[in-house]
């Protein structure tokens, strides 16, 4: 079973916005077998946009356009569709009533004919119902091929995908069982970990695979078992895991299943009724929003403190002047200071510091650009860790969030 995503819009072209959609369709698709054959992104235009339907019915069981939906003259893909299928546009009621539904309760401005317009649709499609927007998705059938057309916005188009496609996708086709498991591990490269296990690694099972996916400071390893029959797969991963995990012991963190290592240390912390609070310098509030991007932070993160300047480090975090100039800001000392201030500033059982230089120029230290230190806060003390990651700004900062969740990770581990 193929797919092709059609992304439409000129400002995917020209870098005006990230095409997240392809990513979260190419996940989901993947947990029912659907493999991606292609993903195109197009102008919005009609010459365009028939030249890439007609290639994708050639290549594709299941066609998926997003964009091009709004009200504006710009947006064709409806026009486009009916020219494509030969069809004519009619007015749906109940998207009627829904954009004016929307109106009516969210938007102060008048409903203009450009937005009651939202409610034409080709009158072969069936309509896919848009709870947050006024753009509806549609669904057309030819040749058994399956045509989907939804709204770009990321929000809308994955509520229609969840609630509405893949329900529908999975009564029309039979898809094989997939199970992913995802170990995460920290502080080892991916080359050192394929070498240390190899052996097991050729010794899967054909309908078994691994892939490694390497970030800054950790890499996954994602188990990906696929047959029609459930049983098998969810004892064979079981199994491939339980050989592996001793070969890992000293690197393996947790089990992914589509949470961050930050999501898992939050329900960590809150399964223990333990809570958090961090001092960021060089990280420049990257770790918290890390945390605070999972529902329920609430209930163990109480705060953070971005003390980006020498001067926020003394008056807001209490350290003295004399320090820093006797210690350097980026510094053992300094790190340990801040872990230690904030943790007692928000009263919470651990805390977070990182202190450093992230580049390019080394602002109020003399230490290497790439210098980072990182200290974790208990009741029963602190601790600390300096690390040089590399002289890329972006790769710095990135590398000392990962590697602050990992020594965090360790010391809820060690309770």
């Amino acid at each position: 079973m193929q797919a092709e995503i059609i992304t439409i819009g000129d400002e995917i072209l020209i870098g005006q916005i990230v095409d997240t959609n392809s990513a979260f369709l190419g996940k989901e698709f993947n947990k029912f077998g659907i493999s991606i054959y292609q993903i195109t992104s197009i102008q919005d235009d009609k010459a365009h946009i028939l030249k890439a339907l007609k290639e994708a019915e050639e290549n594709a069981d299941i066609i998926i356009i997003t964009g091009g939906l709004g009200p504006t003259k710009d947006d064709i893909t409806k026009h486009t569709i009916c020219d494509y299928f030969n069809d004519t546009l009619v007015e749906d009621k109940a998207v009627l009533k829904n954009v004016e539904a929307l109106f009516a309760k969210y938007i102060s401005t008048p409903i203009s004919n450009l937005n009651r317009q939202q409610a034409l649709v080709p009158s072969k499609a069936e309509v896919l119902m848009n709870q947050f927007g006024t753009a509806p998705g549609m669904w057309i059938e030819r040749n058994g091929k399956v045509f989907v057309s939804l709204p770009g916005v990321p929000y809308e188009m994955k509520a229609l995908i969840t609630h509405e496609v893949i329900p529908r996708l999975r009564k029309k086709f039979n898809f094989p069982f997939i199970m992913h498991r995802t170990l995460l591990t920290y502080g080892l490269g991916e080359s050192a970990i394929a070498e240390r296990i190899e052996a097991w690694e050729d010794a899967l099972p054909d309908f078994i695979k691994l892939a490694y996916l390497p970030s800054l400071g950790r890499v996954r390893l994602r188990l990906s078992g696929k047959s029609l029959d459930k049983a098998i797969v969810e004892k064979e991963i079981q199994n491939q895991i339980d050989l592996v995990l001793p070969q890992l012991q000293d690197i393996f963190v947790g089990f992914e299943e589509d949470l961050s290592i930050e999501a898992i240390i939050g329900k960590k912390l809150t399964e223990l009724g333990k809570t958090l609070s961090i001092a960021e310098s060089c990280t420049g509030g990257r770790i918290s929003q890390s945390f605070t991007a999972n529902a329920g932070a609430s209930a163990y993160f109480k705060g953070s403190i971005v003390s980006y300047s020498t001067k926020s480090k003394v008056n807001i975090l209490n350290i003295p002047e004399n320090e820093i100039s006797k210690y350097s800001v980026v510094s053992k000392e300094i790190a340990e200071a801040m872990a230690k201030n904030v943790r007692q500033l928000f009263d919470t059982d651990f805390a977070i510091s990182t202190t450093g230089n992230a580049g390019p120029s080394k602002g109020d230290s003399d230490a290497e650009v790439g210098t980072v230190w990182i200290a974790i806060a208990t009741k029963a003390g602190v601790r600390s860790e300096v690390f040089n990651f590399s002289n890329h700004r972006e790769k710095v900062i990135m590398k000392a969030a990962n590697k602050s969740f990992e020594m965090l990770q360790k010391e809820i581990e060690g309770i």
